[in-house]
């Protein structure tokens, strides 16, 4: 009879035992190799890295490093904070993080790299002002992936001062991708306990002088608005300047700000802003004097463009709200408006002006009767056949007419919307 083979536990576990002795060798030569490598091979070993392992999770990362991948990440955490300044192989190493913070599953290496104080050394990377705009978005992309890890990752980066770090960004970078991406980052840092410091960052980046800044700045105060719930009176003067950027994309973003706080405690600060903004001051006008080169093209005023800008929104205003209408009647909106259809000197002004205006005197039958009036049958008739074109066909004489009205609606009269003049 055949004795039977008995297996021990030992032979059973030799072969594993063996593997994994294996694999923590060959990872411990890694370490090594790292450890004794200069900056071209440890470039090298990141590169190797990055092609082998971008996307995988945390149980495929210690599967790869044998259950010690920590002991890199910390290698690798070290080595960037030593280092970051001068810029060796920056990106390299927060790509390399990335693979590591992407991990899915588990926030155990998040965890490590922030004991680490990768936080920190992440938000002074963007305030190094030697360093290339790429690496920067790479840093906040790792500030991203953090911020996303939950409410109190988010509030460990704004009591960093975090907030102030990527708004400064935001600001001074010249490449694109590297606004978006800190404007991305700080739309996702609003949505928690430190709304109230991105929302006050955002209004003091308004006075930034990048226009794909601004642009960006509006948009994400535009989303965070309705999460505030309440609008600062400091946000008016900074968003009624922006309406005389040369820049359409960043007044077309200033006029949807300006809609948006229609709703909010700012509204009539605003009104007033804008029915100030059609007739400017000769002290405005002298401050903003443009030194003109005489080899290049005549450039527009400032204060025109914003004139213009003025009476576009205004039309848009009234448009959406009858309530806006008459709070703009209230405020002298016509004899305004009419002043600004008289500025030969920018045509856009006259343009948009005119058209503003027949939005109230086709909704308003004693505004007709004013803008009659005070305009002439003459100039009134042709308002009233094409109030678009009417600045091609204007001369001085009827120019002059239009600056120096004296225009005034009384609010009973629209109120009730009956065409009386009063004189």
């Amino acid at each position: 009879m055949k004795t039977p083979r008995v297996c021990t536990l030992k032979n059973e576990w030799k072969p594993v035992f063996s593997t994994e002795k294996a694999a923590v060798s060959q990872v411990m030569c890694f370490l090594r190799e790292w450890d004794q490598g200069n900056k071209a091979a440890r470039a090298r070993m990141l590169s190797d890295f990055l092609t082998k392992n971008i996307g995988k999770t945390f149980h495929e990362l210690e599967l790869e490093f044998a259950q010690i991948a920590s002991l890199f990440l910390a290698r690798l955490t070290a080595w960037m904070r030593l280092t970051y300044m001068f810029g060796t192989c920056l990106n390299l190493q927060l790509r390399a993080l990335g693979v590591f913070l992407s991990a899915s599953s588990t926030h155990h290496y998040l965890m490590e790299f922030l004991e680490m104080g990768g936080v920190l050394t992440l938000l002074e990377i963007l305030g190094q002002e030697n360093l290339k705009d790429e690496d920067k978005t790479e840093a906040l992309r790792l500030l991203q992936i953090i911020a996303n890890a939950g409410p109190k990752y988010k509030e460990l980066i704004c009591e960093s001062y975090g907030v102030k770090a990527v708004a400064e960004c935001l600001a001074k970078s010249q490449a694109e991708g590297t606004q978006e991406t800190a404007a991305t980052l700080l739309e996702s840092l609003a949505h928690g306990n430190y709304q109230n410091q991105v929302y006050k960052g955002l209004i003091a980046l308004m006075t930034c002088t990048s226009p794909r800044a601004q642009k960006l700045v509006l948009q994400t105060l535009r989303i965070l608005q309705p999460i505030v719930k309440t609008a600062l009176h400091n946000i008016v003067e900074p968003l009624l300047c922006l309406l005389r950027s040369l820049h359409l994309e960043v007044q077309y973003e200033a006029t949807e700000l300006i809609k948006e706080l229609m709703r909010y405690e700012v509204k009539s600060t605003l009104l007033r802003g804008l029915v100030a903004l059609l007739k400017p001051s000769k002290q405005g006008i002298s401050k903003h004097k443009i030194q003109e080169d005489p080899g290049m093209e005549k450039m527009s005023h400032p204060v025109f463009l914003q004139q213009a800008a003025a009476a576009r929104t205004i039309r848009i205003l009234t448009q959406s709200s009858e309530e806006i209408s008459k709070d703009l009647l209230s405020l002298g909106v016509i004899h305004h408006l009419l002043y600004a259809m008289g500025n030969q000197q920018h045509p856009d002004a006259q343009r948009q002006a005119s058209l503003a205006l027949e939005h109230f005197v086709r909704m308003y039958p004693v505004v007709e009767e004013h803008v009659r009036r005070a305009m002439g049958t003459t100039l009134f008739e042709s308002f009233m056949n094409n109030a678009e074109c009417l600045y091609l066909n204007m001369d001085e004489i009827q120019a002059n007419i239009l600056l120096s009205n004296n225009t005034n609606v009384p609010c009973a009269c629209y109120h009730n919307k009956t065409p009386s003049i009063h004189t």
